[in-house]
C-alpha cells in the first residue's frame, strides 16, 4: 500500500498539479463542467440521477474531510496521503453539479434564465479565485455548497415524487437548508480550527440570506420552474396534428441566424389564425398544467395587454418535449409575445413575434416541419 501511495505522489500527474497549483482549481472546475456536458442527457435517466447523486454525496464527504484536515484528524491514516487533492476534488464537484443545471436548461427557449443562473455560479467561483485563502475560506465554501445543494434538491425531489409545484420548490429548499446546516454543525463541532476561523452565527445568517435570495428569484420568475423546460417555441401559420405527429408550417428565417430557423416577423393575412407551437420537457410521469398567455404591446400606453390565456396539460417522458399549441384570430398589428406558464403562473419561456399587416406582402420561405 505504501509503495502505491509513493507512486501516486511521484506520478507525472501529481508533479503537474504541484507545478500548476495556482491554476489547478479552475482546471478542475472546468473539467467537472465538461464531464457533465459530455455525459448527461436528461434529468430522469438512471445514469444522470446516479451521477448527480454521486457528485453531491462525494462533495459533501470531501468538504467534511477537507475541513477536518487542518486539525490533523487524518494523520497516520490512509486519507492523509490525499489531503492535497481535497481542494481540487471540491472544485471538480462544484463544476460538475453547477453544469447540470445549465445542461438541462440549455434546451430552453428562455436562455436568459439559464444564463442568469449560470453567471451567478461562475461569479461565486471567480470570487473564490480572488480571495486570499481561496477555497479554504469557509464562508465562501459553504455558500457555494448551499447554492449548489439547493439546485440539486430542486431538481431531484420533483423527479422522484412526480410532482412539481411551488410547494415542492419550498420543500426542496427546506431539505437543502437542513442538509447544509447539518453538515456545518457537524464540522463546527468536530473541528477546533473551524471554530477559530468562523463565527457560526454569521455563517448561518449568510446561508439564510442565500436561501431568501433564491426564493425571491423564484417568486419573481427569474429562475425557471425546474425541472420543466421550454425546448421549442415558435409562431406558425398552421399546425395540424396527425397520428401523434405535429405538422407545423412556418416562415424560415435567414440562414445566418443560426440560433433559430423560424422568422419572428409574421406576415398576417386577413381572417387567418395565428398559431403558437411549443414543446416542453418534463421528466417521465410528471404531469402538469400549462398555459399560453397572449399579450399585445400597446404603443400608446407603452404597456403589454393580456388578450387571452389558453390552458392545456402536459405529461412528461418524451425526449423531444411534450407538444402543444394554441391559436388566435383577429390579431392586431404590432409586437406580440406568448408567455408559456405553469398553472401557478411560473414562467417557462417567452415566444416573441411581430404581426405585420400589409396587403402587398405575402409569407415567404414557408416550410413544414414534423415535430
Amino acid at each position: 500500500m505504501k509503495s502505491t501511495i509513493v507512486k501516486i505522489k511521484n506520478s507525472a500527474f501529481s508533479q503537474y498539479i504541484e507545478k500548476h497549483q495556482k491554476y489547478a482549481p479552475i482546471f478542475f472546475f472546468i473539467g467537472g463542467f465538461i464531464f457533465d456536458t459530455l455525459t448527461l442527457g436528461r434529468i430522469d435517466r438512471t445514469y444522470d440521477l446516479t451521477v448527480l447523486c454521486l457528485h453531491m454525496t462525494a462533495l459533501s464527504i470531501t468538504l467534511y474531510l477537507y475541513n477536518l484536515a487542518d486539525d490533523g484528524k487524518w494523520k497516520n491514516t490512509f486519507i492523509h496521503q490525499f489531503e492535497s487533492y481535497f481542494p481540487l476534488a471540491i472544485q471538480f464537484f462544484f463544476g460538475g453539479l453547477s453544469s447540470a443545471y445549465v445542461i438541462y436548461f440549455s434546451r430552453s427557449v428562455s436562455l436568459s434564465k439559464t444564463a442568469a443562473f449560470f453567471i451567478i455560479l461562475v461569479g461565486l467561483f471567480l470570487a473564490n479565485e480572488f480571495l486570499k485563502k481561496r477555497i479554504s475560506n469557509k464562508y465562501l465554501q459553504f455558500s457555494i455548497y448551499f447554492f449548489i445543494n439547493f439546485t440539486f434538491f430542486v431538481f431531484m425531489i420533483p423527479v422522484f415524487t412526480k410532482l412539481m409545484s411551488t410547494k415542492i420548490f419550498i420543500i426542496s429548499g427546506l431539505v437543502s437548508l437542513c442538509c447544509t446546516l447539518s453538515l456545518i454543525f457537524i464540522i463546527y463541532a468536530r473541528s477546533p480550527s473551524t471554530r477559530l476561523e468562523i463565527h457560526l452565527g454569521r455563517l448561518i445568517s449568510l446561508i439564510l440570506s442565500i436561501y431568501a435570495f433564491i426564493n425571491i428569484f423564484y417568486y419573481f420568475n427569474l429562475i425557471p420552474p425546474v425541472p420543466l423546460a421550454l425546448q421549442t417555441g415558435l409562431v406558425a401559420h398552421k399546425v395540424v396534428k396527425t397520428n401523434n405527429d405535429y405538422y407545423v408550417t412556418y416562415e424560415r428565417d435567414d440562414s445566418f441566424l443560426f440560433w433559430r430557423d423560424h422568422r419572428t416577423e409574421f406576415i398576417y393575412l386577413p381572417n387567418e389564425p395565428v398559431y403558437v407551437y411549443a414543446s416542453i420537457f418534463a421528466p417521465t410521469a410528471l404531469e402538469k398544467g400549462v398555459m399560453h398567455r397572449w399579450e399585445w404591446y400597446n404603443t400608446k400606453t407603452n404597456t403589454w395587454e393580456v388578450k387571452d390565456t389558453i390552458p392545456y396539460a402536459i405529461t412528461g417522458g418524451r425526449n423531444e418535449g411534450y407538444r402543444g399549441y394554441t391559436y388566435k384570430n383577429n390579431m392586431l398589428p404590432g409586437k406580440w409575445r406568448v408567455e408559456v406558464l405553469t398553472e401557478e403562473e411560473l414562467l417557462l419561456g417567452v415566444i416573441d413575434f411581430e404581426i405585420i399587416q400589409d396587403p402587398n406582402l405575402k409569407p415567404k420561405r414557408l416550410t413544414e416541419k414534423i415535430f
